[in-house]
């Protein structure tokens, strides 16, 4: 009745079904600790995706965008006393197109928009600072900046701002999702302390190119995505764990082919 209300349909068989399956499978576990998913080989990368991916959320740069939002604005001619309505407005983007993404998230798949965002973003931040390095020296550079720093907030809420947070629901189990959050939070609140913290010492030492450290996060963060996360669109949770247990327990053999837990046990190495 609460997931009818919820949905607001009363055709919910394959959704009561895949629960009921989640809960057969972790039927008589307890709730696991955070330092326990550290502990567990079985949930290793699940547990390496959702490090990679919080820390990248805040490691990207797009919080820093809005240390140069008011000096861009200004050198692009906005009366100062217009500049804290333009920045709100950057604001207002970011949760404008996070709410778009979580709309569109399960007809676009989670790979594409996390690439597609990060992606986006390095593009962004290399143009940006080719823009400040020609901010003085040609004239319509400070609205190429400003572009670049719409685009590239609008580049993160479409992707990482909207799909990071709903990933640890789609590869843990009921038993371990809230430890995962636990880890998850953690990870954003102590990288937003860094960024916040290194980001002046980082203009200081690199002036307009200050965003190199960002690019690169953004195009590790691309590969790590292209290379080793899986599309979890349209699977139940016992086909993503599927696909997370072949890569924790693979095994090279002697042979060079890679062989699961239960082909392992029957194989001489």
């Amino acid at each position: 009745a609460a997931l009818q209300k919820l949905r607001g349909t009363s055709d919910l068989s394959a959704e009561l079904e895949e629960m009921l399956a989640e809960q057969a499978a972790v039927k008589g576990q307890r709730a696991k600790n955070p330092w326990e998913l550290f502990q567990n080989p079985a949930l290793r990368w699940q547990l390496v995706s959702i490090v990679v991916l919080s820390s990248a959320m805040q490691l990207c740069g797009n919080d820093s965008m809005y240390f140069y939002a008011a000096y861009v604005f200004q050198e692009a001619g906005i009366p100062q006393d217009k500049i804290p309505y333009v920045v709100i407005g950057t604001g207002s983007c970011e949760l404008i197109t996070s709410v778009t993404c979580n709309m569109i998230i399960d007809y676009a798949g989670r790979r594409p928009l996390l690439l597609g965002g990060y992606i986006f973003m390095a593009g962004w931040a290399i143009v940006f600072m080719v823009a400040l390095s020609q901010q003085t020296q040609i004239s319509w550079m400070p609205y190429l900046s400003m572009a670049c720093i719409f685009a590239y907030i609008l580049s993160f809420g479409i992707g990482p701002a909207g799909v990071t947070g709903v990933l640890p629901t789609e590869v843990f189990d009921q038993m371990s999702r809230p430890a995962a959050y636990m880890i998850c939070g953690s990870l954003l609140w102590f990288n937003l302390f860094l960024v916040g913290t290194a980001f002046p010492f980082i203009v200081k030492s690199l002036t307009h190119f200050c965003y190199i450290p960002f690019l690169v996060v953004c195009v590790c963060t691309a590969l790590y995505v292209w290379f080793f996360l899986p599309e979890t669109k349209g699977k139940s949770f016992l086909e993503i764990s599927e696909e997370f247990r072949k890569r924790n327990f693979r095994t090279k053999t002697r042979a060079g082919f890679y062989k699961g837990p239960e082909e392992i046990k029957t194989t001489t190495l």
